[in-house]
């Protein structure tokens, strides 16, 4: 290879979220290289294939959730594996990227691994070792070189449990602080009453069909004790029919609304929220927004809780080192509860106080230098673990 040679980087993603990250990636790298010296093969999603990657197939064939969906595409996905791998093998770049869903990135890298050993890996979002089945850290030593981190404390954890270099690069929120932030006006809107109250109760059907109903008792129960505040419920698309049909009938009516403008404008003046555990609660963390945390799952999924080894379930308080979000789950988040737990929030109280103070330190923990990204961090590791970096 003659440095007049195109970098060629081979990128594999498993789902929608993952293409944003391996996207922006891309525009790193062409932006540190020049876009002549990098090329890009693998599978990607829209955002990839409209920076020049053409994907080895659709994102629809592997992006399945559930238990019993993945048992019915379950010979699908293992082709793709097969596929996947075979092609990487066959264009023989100068370094993998795996980004996210390990279920199928990490079979592919394991499968390249084995029959190409000098082929530098670098994993883009580290499994959640510190959660559950940390063995997955040192069993990842045998096929990834370097894992980029989005939360701060996984370097730390990659280290306690004898996993790959590993590196923060930065959460991608961290680069839409200025969307979630409030100005004047949205800061006089928090400050105002009657309240804004946020109700997340998440974003995949699962999700709603556990938490709606008990999220919209809670409110009811809010109201009977004279509390008087504004809901409003930001929906995603696929969901939306479902969850007007659902709020119909609620004492309190929630203001729906879609799009990610207007979700990050009702964070921007929210003075609380309800919402389902999961990345939004990091979203409205770096708000600013105090909160209430709540989940629900089945019978066989709730046996997990034996295997899973972590203080919280809330992204915020792992960040944060303490639980200083309330989570309630299974039983727990009960309308009784979740309305108990919200009704210090909506108003000045020593536990709004607490939240907001610990909230404030986020920035301190997440934030990185002016004039650095996430991408552009990832970007540089890439290089160095592939052998080509470039001032």
């Amino acid at each position: 290879m003659t440095a007049a040679t195109p970098l060629h980087v081979a990128i594999v993603v498993g789902e929608h979220s993952g293409d944003q990250l391996g996207f922006k990636l891309m525009q790193a790298l062409k932006q540190r290289l020049g876009e002549d010296a990098v090329r890009f093969t693998g599978v990607g999603g829209e955002a990839m294939e409209h920076e020049g990657l053409k994907s080895l197939f659709p994102l629809a064939d592997i992006a399945v959730m559930g238990i019993l969906p993945v048992i019915r595409r379950l010979p699908t996905v293992l082709a793709r594996i097969r596929a996947t791998a075979s092609a990487i093998l066959a264009g023989r770049p100068d370094v993998l990227v795996i980004v996210d869903s390990p279920d199928f990135t990490h079979r592919v890298a394991r499968r390249v691994r084995k029959a190409m050993p000098g082929l530098p890996v670098v994993d883009y979002v580290s499994p959640s070792v510190w959660a559950w089945r940390p063995g997955r850290a040192r069993t990842m030593r045998a096929y990834v070189d370097h894992v980029l981190a989005l939360l701060p404390f996984e370097p730390g954890a990659h280290r306690d449990l004898g996993g790959p270099a590993c590196t923060y690069v930065g959460h991608p929120l961290i680069e839409r602080l200025d969307e979630l932030r409030p100005g004047p006006q949205d800061a006089a809107r928090r400050a105002a009453d009657p309240p804004l109250l946020l109700v997340l109760p998440g974003s995949r059907r699962s999700e709603i069909s556990r938490l709606l109903k008990p999220f919209g008792d809670a409110l009811a129960l809010l109201q009977a004790r004279g509390l008087v505040f504004e809901a409003v419920l930001p929906a995603v698309p696929h969901l939306l029919e479902t969850i007007r049909t659902e709020t119909a009938s609620w004492a309190v009516r929630p203001r729906i609304v879609e799009g990610t403008d207007a979700k990050y404008a009702a964070f921007r003046q929210a003075r609380a929220a309800l919402a389902a555990s999961g990345t939004v609660t990091l979203e409205l963390a770096l708000a600013g927004v105090p909160m209430v945390v709540a989940y629900r799952v089945s019978k066989l999924e709730e046996q997990l809780k034996y295997i899973v080894k972590v203080p919280s379930i809330v992204l915020p308080n792992l960040i944060l080192g303490e639980n200083v979000i309330p989570e309630l789950i299974q039983e727990a988040a009960n309308p009784a509860s979740l309305a108990d737990a919200l009704t210090p929030l909506l108003s000045a109280s020593p536990g709004r106080a607490m939240q907001e103070a610990a909230l404030a330190r986020l920035d301190g923990l997440m934030v990185l230098p002016e004039g650095d990204t996430p991408s552009a961090r990832a970007a540089r590791i890439v290089l160095e673990t592939a052998g080509r970096a470039r001032n």
